[in-house]
């Protein structure tokens, strides 16, 4: 991932133009559109979760993010699932997704909603509609209140009147409107001195470590119990696939190793688990060792760096030794299952897919996002607008464009070109002896691999004590595998009741 500075040009409008404005009449001078109410839609529903029957009240709603002069300058979509009987102290756990860009729909109507769609289990396509809405009894309802949040720029959350969406598209500028939004939700709703979680997935892991930042990290904060992650980036310098940055072909091997084991490329007498290890140990050992040796890295050392890395991602040496013993994610997508006509995925590489021609360098696509995107596009649009009654002619935004992205953290010093928000939870963890953070990974992901994670959240500064880890037999939306959905919801909701 490459960060991109952007620079703001001011061009100014010469004086003979700004007189003939003031001349004209008032009735030809720009008006501002007005700025309607916010829309609000609160039913009533029922179901069972985690073995108890609740009832429970579900808001969807816009609310308006203001200037200090109280102009709206944005609204923010969420919906919030909140237990009948109005418990003061009963949990809450705000909840987003990624991107930057992607709305809440995927934690929303995959894992933790009362309903969810129902798509293959087993890294199949989900095909074509209709996608069953089903019931989902792993939805934490049972142990805590849960508030799904759009960003600007994702769902239908967007800027108002004249506001520069551009003023939110930023990790601090993000993370500012989400801080504002939880403390006026919690005003809304009288629950300052509840339980609080706040969790994220893949750039949500890295929003929730910006909006812990915000919430805890000035006088009047916000204090919460734990930060949940899943599918983590948080270093994104460690993690660059770019050249002369050896760390990230160090962190994806054993993310390659699950990947040949489980498509038979790898062979382990141990499962999944050993092997995963086997390959954390010797990519921090041996092959950090002779990657940082460079051109020098010759003879049998080099010859042995090459046969254990052979095994480990089941390339073959003549393409290793090609590929100067680094393999790029995206050549690996490619290269593991060349020989049967496929590509593995990237957001889940159980997922297999067919290109245009098996010749090229790359996948023409990912097939683990292909293969899930339409059933969730379906299901959040019929239950935001059918089930929950919100009325809006607004398209529904699951992935969008919202760049560009300013990566800037704080003010930009120099020492942000190393884009780690990291150091962030760490502070938390420090001066919040309450606070706890769970740290869900799927062992098939490569957007976000498991390796990196716990890299960035083993360093110098990081409490180990109060961060816990669990892992998952799929890739980045681990919840698209049933088994998977419901040891996540038993491992959070565990997590919540330990408080």
């Amino acid at each position: 991932m490459a960060c991109v500075g952007a620079v703001a040009l001011a061009a100014s409008t010469p004086a003979f133009a700004q007189d003939k404005e003031k001349d004209k009449p008032a009735a030809e001078a720009p008006k501002d559109e007005a700025i309607p109410a916010p829309r609000r839609s609160v039913t009533r529903h029922s179901g069972r979760f985690g073995g108890q029957a609740i009832s429970y009240t579900a808001t969807a709603s816009e609310t308006y993010l203001k200037a200090d002069d109280g102009t709206p300058r944005a609204s923010i979509f969420s919906i919030s699932y909140v237990k009948d009987g109005k418990d003061p102290n009963r949990p809450v756990t705000f909840l987003f997704n990624g991107g930057p860009g992607s709305g809440s729909v995927w934690l929303h109507m995959g894992a933790f909603g009362p309903k969810r769609v129902a798509i293959p289990s087993d890294a199949r396509d989900d095909g074509a509609p209709p996608y069953p809405i089903v019931d989902n009894p792993d939805s934490l309802l049972d142990v805590t209140d849960i508030v799904f949040i759009d960003p600007v720029g994702t769902g239908f959350s967007h800027a108002l009147g004249k506001t520069d969406p551009k003023d939110f598209y930023g990790v601090t500028k993000d993370a500012e409107s989400i801080a504002q939004f939880i403390r006026l939700w919690l005003n809304e709703n009288g629950r300052w001195n509840a339980p609080k979680y706040l969790g994220g997935e893949s750039y949500g892991t890295t929003r929730s470590a910006a909006v812990l930042d915000q919430l805890e990290g000035a006088y009047n904060d916000v204090g919460l119990n734990g930060v949940i992650l899943i599918s983590t980036v948080l270093d994104f310098a460690a993690g660059a696939d770019t050249p002369g940055n050896e760390m990230s072909y160090i962190l994806n091997v054993p993310s390659m190793a699950a990947t040949a084991l489980y498509h038979g490329k790898a062979q382990s007498a141990g499962g999944v688990e050993q092997f995963v290890e086997e390959a954390r140990r010797w990519a921090i050992g041996p092959y950090a060792a002779a990657l940082l040796q460079g051109n020098a890295l010759a003879g049998e050392e080099r010859a042995q760096v090459r046969r254990d890395l052979a095994r480990f991602t089941g390339l073959s040496e003549t393409f290793l030794e090609q590929a100067d013993l680094r393999v790029l994610p995206s050549r690996f997508y490619k290269e593991l299952l060349r020989d049967r006509g496929l590509t593995v995925g990237r957001l889940d590489s159980r997922y297999t897919g067919k290109d245009y021609d098996n010749a090229g360098e790359e996948p023409d696509n990912d097939p683990s996002f292909y293969g899930i995107d339409a059933g969730y596009t379906a299901a959040i649009n019929a239950h935001a607008r059918e089930t929950l009654k919100f009325d809006t002619d607004r398209r529904y935004v699951t992935i969008g464009s919202v760049g560009p992205w300013d990566w800037r953290l704080g003010n930009g010093r120099d020492s942000d070109v190393y884009l780690n928000v990291a150091p962030y939870i760490g502070k938390g963890l420090r001066e919040n002896a309450g606070l706890r953070v769970f740290v869900g990974q799927g062992y098939y992901d490569f957007a976000t691999p498991f390796f990196a994670a716990e890299y960035a959240l083993s360093r110098t500064g990081m409490p180990k004590d109060r961060i816990e880890y669990r892992y998952y037999g799929s890739g980045h939306m681990m919840y698209v595998r049933d088994e998977d959905r419901a040891k996540l919801s038993q491992d959070i909701r565990a997590f919540i009741r330990a408080r």
